[in-house]
């Protein structure tokens, strides 16, 4: 038998193909990451100071938020550290870690945009019993719901991917510890955790996006019996911003599985995108066009709201 040394740290390659445009792509992200902290921070403070946004769609939103903050430093801090020089090495420790939590937190989003179109479908098929509907404790319960199911979600794929014996190369051909890239390593079996991930990661994604397609199919419905084109107007315009961060969230993984053959470095792309750019998008999308969101953020800087309101 060959002796095999255990690994106790993973070195991070980086993005494939992006060798001497680690400035560029430290001032890129850099500002990428600052952009998507400011704006979920004011996101929440706005929801959290602000009593009339205190109701459902407004409550489903600060959870957002509260996910965008920890999806996007997940990966961010250390691929900023490596790409301006330090260490690209990761601890086994800190590997398993950031793979549990980039998972936790992204199957988190999978439910959380599920419950906001079930959120918007109530809002629109029944106004008058909506608050009825969508109380405080139910709104708890579904935001709790979230929550633990990507806890048990990532749980279930950090513990099988762990669990195997890493006693080669400790080279991971990629940015981030993730499954695809930290499996190859192993010396035992993968074949388990390769089926569980592929149909547990496939799988909640086609639920979360077939519930997501139902909920706005009965929105349409709902939609097309309003006899007034301003209530049409009005009701599709409460959805305008959920369908907008859905497109953002899914488009790039139904692109990038639609490729036969994806490349390493477009695979690359999709991920900064899901792990950067959308949760940067998302406090944009939600507070350009919405008013309450703009009146609670004038409210909390009303010095800067003034200066606004006189240009």
């Amino acid at each position: 038998m060959r002796n095999h040394t255990v690994v106790t740290e993973f070195i991070l390659l980086g993005i494939p193909e992006t060798e001497g445009l680690e400035p560029v792509l430290v001032f890129l992200f850099s500002w990428l990451y600052a952009c998507t902290l400011l704006g979920n921070v004011l996101i929440l403070t706005a929801v959290i100071s602000s009593p009339h946004l205190h109701t459902p769609m407004y409550f489903f939103l600060g959870n957002l938020s509260t996910f965008d903050l920890g999806f996007s430093s997940t990966t961010a801090p250390k691929m900023l550290s490596y790409l301006s020089g330090q260490s690209q090495g990761i601890s086994f420790q800190g590997c398993a870690v950031q793979l549990f939590f980039y998972h936790f937190l992204g199957c988190t989003e999978c439910f959380l945009y599920t419950v906001m179109a079930l959120d918007r479908s109530v809002a629109i098929r029944y106004p008058l019993r909506y608050m009825a509907i969508m109380n405080h404790r139910v709104c708890c319960i579904l935001a709790t719901g979230t929550w633990m199911g990507g806890c048990v979600h990532a749980t279930v794929l950090t513990s099988l991917t762990f669990q195997l014996s890493y006693c080669g190369s400790n080279k991971v051909g990629y940015y981030f510890c993730d499954i695809p890239a930290i499996l190859p390593l192993a010396c035992g079996d993968t074949s388990l955790a390769q089926r569980v991930g592929f149909t547990n990661v496939g799988l909640l994604s086609l639920i979360c996006f077939s519930l997501i397609l139902l909920s706005y199919t009965r929105i349409g419905i709902a939609i097309s019996k309003i006899r007034s084109a301003e209530g049409r107007q009005r009701a599709f315009s409460t959805c305008s911003a959920h369908i907008t961060a859905i497109l953002c969230a899914y488009g790039p993984v139904i692109i990038i599985y639609l490729q036969p053959s994806p490349s390493a470095l477009l695979g690359a792309i999709i991920q900064i995108l899901n792990n950067l750019v959308t949760p940067m998008l998302n406090p944009l999308i939600y507070s350009l066009r919405n008013k309450d969101v703009k009146s609670a953020l004038r409210n909390v800087f009303p010095k800067r709201g003034f200066t606004l309101e006189n240009k």
